[in-house]
Order: structure tokens, then sequence, then C-alpha cells
């Protein structure tokens, strides 16, 4: 894959990107907050040759940086619109994990017309109604709830709490390792990840999908109510969900041939 740099007034934002033929559909894989275009090399090495395929390192994760943190929710969508209409990507069917999944529902709101297909890996819907108050008051501070932690603590913690293999945990872990000499940097990027979700949900648009949507989510998955907000999604909406067994939040890292499979089906079956 071709690694480039799309620059913006806040910083640069490094992407990856494989073209097969412009026509065909393209996997856009859009990781979670504190993640990196690693969380999905099991994805690129299968889809790799199949479609035409493309991942970033988000705003200010990892080579991304360094990046002012001016920005919100919608912002990355724009950014991530101008450098698919730079690529010339004219089918893009977005994978998103956790925030990656905001950011395709961002997208989705910003750009209906656009996406072909809509893959969402341990997300959950964004709509102000399910969130109460408290809630939202509790996002925007979570900087200072990492900042609480020490740092060795976080590095066992974390990547325990998001997979269930040792395979997703050492990944997890070799992503927070980014951060070894800046864990301030660290805890100011998840603080600004959470904030600007909260922000989103308070802005109380629809963030409709109006492509065809499949839901993904390991049944172990522990981060917030992810488990029973997909459960409300795929009741409400109709949009169909697979569970992952013995997978936690990061399932595509836990069980990447069962979400590779799915993925490739999907693709397939409806785009």
């Amino acid at each position: 894959m071709k690694e480039k740099t799309y620059k913006t007034d806040s910083g640069g934002i490094r992407y990856w990107i494989s073209i097969i033929d412009a026509d065909m559909v393209t996997l856009v894989l859009l990781p979670g907050l504190t993640a990196d275009h690693r969380l999905f090399e099991k994805q690129i090495e299968y889809f790799e040759g199949k479609y035409n395929l493309f991942v970033w390192d988000a705003p200010a994760h990892a080579a991304s940086r360094p990046f002012e943190f001016n920005f919100g929710l919608m912002d990355k969508a724009k950014w991530l619109k101008e450098i698919l209409e730079r690529e010339n990507i004219k089918s893009p069917v977005i994978a998103g994990q956790s925030m990656g999944g905001f950011v395709g529902q961002a997208f989705s709101e910003l750009y209906p017309e656009v996406l072909k297909g809509f893959i969402v890996i341990d997300s959950t819907m964004m709509q102000k109604k399910y969130v109460k108050r408290w809630e939202l008051w509790l996002l925007k501070r979570q900087e200072f709830f990492f900042s609480c932690y020490p740092w060795k603590l976080l590095l066992k913690l974390i990547p325990k709490a998001v997979a269930e293999t040792e395979y997703g945990r050492n990944l997890m872990y070799e992503m927070m390792m980014e951060y070894d000499e800046d864990k301030r940097g660290f805890c100011k990027l998840a603080g600004h990840g959470f904030k600007i979700f909260a922000e989103a949900l308070e802005e109380d648009l629809p963030y409709a999908i109006n492509c065809p949507a499949l839901l993904i989510c390991g049944e172990k998955d522990r981060a917030g109510y992810v488990v029973k907000f997909n459960e409300m999604w795929h009741k409400e909406t109709g949009i169909p969900i697979e569970w992952i067994e013995n997978a936690g939040h990061n399932s595509n890292t836990d069980k990447p041939e069962i979400v590779n499979g799915l993925i490739d089906n999907f693709i397939k079956n409806n785009v």
C-alpha cells in the first residue's frame, strides 16, 4: 500500500491506499480511538488485491501527528471525504471500528448519497435520546480520568479491556507504545475523542444510514454500553447484526477470520 499525507490547517493526516481499479469497491478502514492503521493489519492482509483499500491514522493519532486538537467529528468526516475525492474513490464502503464507526455515521449524515455500504464494528448508534446528561458530562472529562492512572497501569488495563486474545492485546499494547514518551499526549487524545463524540451527540442529528449496513459486535465487548446499544440498534432499525463469539471490543483483531468473512460476504451480496 502507498503511504501518503493529506495536509490540513490543523496538521497532516497520514493514510495508506491500494487502488486496483477506481471503479471497484474501496474498503475504507477507520480505526477506533487511540488505535492506528495497524488495528486492521489482518484485514489488509486478507483483502489486498481483492478490493481497493484505504486506511488512515486518524487526525492526532500515531503518524498523523503533530496535530492541533481544534477539530470535531464532522471535521474528520469532511477530511475523509476530501481525501477520497483526491484519490478518485467512487464506491466507498466504510468499515469503522468504535470511534471509526462514529466517523462513519458523521460521514453518512453529511454525504448520504456517497457511501455504498457501511460496516459497524464494535461501535454504537449516535442518538442523543439514549444518553443521559451526566453521561455527556463525564464524556467531556475523560482526559482527567485517564490522567489519574499511571502509564504502566494503563498499558496493562486497556489491552485487556479491548481484546480477548493474546494477538489482540499485544497489538493494542504496541499501538499504545507510540505514546510511551508522551503519556500526557495519550490522555489528551483519548479525552478529546470522547469530548467530540459527546459534542456530536448534543447536535441531536439523525445520523441515519442510507445504504446497506451490517453491525458486528464481540459478545464479550466490555466497552461502555456497546453490546446493549447494538441490540437496540438492530431491533429499532432492522440492520443485520453478527455477534462474534469469544471476541471483545476489538473483535476484528480477536477473530479476524470470521470478521473478514463477514465483510467479504457483505460486499459481495450488498454492494
